[in-house]
């Protein structure tokens, strides 16, 4: 009963949000659903616990970056346990995400779930950020629990970089409350495209999407 409630649960949010998914990633987001819990209760992987909350606070809450996903290769810094880059990939599986993040227990959580998941576009990595580079241009730069925007067009500098006439990379950012403090300090080679405050489907908290072009051109101080 409770598999069958999640799952209408899940048809819900995806109708709220306007995704037309296939039965075949449907069933990819509820399996991952139910190996994060399952590994949740011996890891402590998220302080979220019961299964419908997850599927909000986690699932649907991530798949509100659907609509920025206008690029090849997606790198997820501080994933988790692969959040927002699973469910995100899971919709793509044509386009390439690096799910990278320093704790070792959660990047295995993370590679368990793309071989049980069939998620040949996923490279998990245990790295710290400001030490990974990548193997080809990074087009998007997306984080969900990031401390805050500076730190993070900061650590990210060194993957941002373009020679002129090539296309800035993109940043999104998932935050809680409007960021107007975070914005204002940002560098100059840093513009801000858009700030959505976006409905998370089961979820009363707030929520905003904000999306920034970095050159990488300009040396940050």
């Amino acid at each position: 009963m409770e598999n069958r409630t999640i799952a209408e649960q899940l048809q819900r949010g995806l109708d709220e949000l306007g995704l037309a998914l296939s039965d075949r990633q449907k069933e990819q987001l509820l399996d991952y659903l139910e190996l994060l819990r399952k590994w949740n209760k011996a890891f402590n992987l998220s302080g979220v616990k019961d299964p419908s909350a997850m599927l909000s606070r986690h699932l649907l809450d991530s798949l509100t970056l659907v609509p920025y996903m206008k690029g090849q290769r997606i790198l997820d810094v501080g994933t988790g346990p692969g959040l927002p880059g699973i469910p995100l990939a899971i919709c793509f599986p044509e386009k390439d995400f690096v799910l990278l993040d320093s704790n070792g227990k959660k990047t295995r959580f993370v590679f368990q779930a793309k071989v049980q998941l069939g998620l040949q576009n996923v490279d998990v990595q245990n790295q710290r950020l400001e030490l990974y580079e990548s193997s080809a241009p990074i087009d998007i730069i997306v984080c969900r629990a990031f401390s805050s925007l500076t730190d993070l067009v900061s650590m990210t500098h060194h993957l941002c970089n373009r020679t002129a006439g090539e296309e800035p990379v993109t940043i999104v950012a998932m935050k809680g409350q409007y960021p107007a403090e975070d914005l204002a300090a940002l560098p100059d080679n840093v513009v801000m495209i858009s700030a959505n405050n976006v409905s998370v489907p089961g979820y009363t908290g707030e929520r905003h999407i904000i999306e920034l072009k970095a050159s990488g051109l300009t040396p940050i101080e």
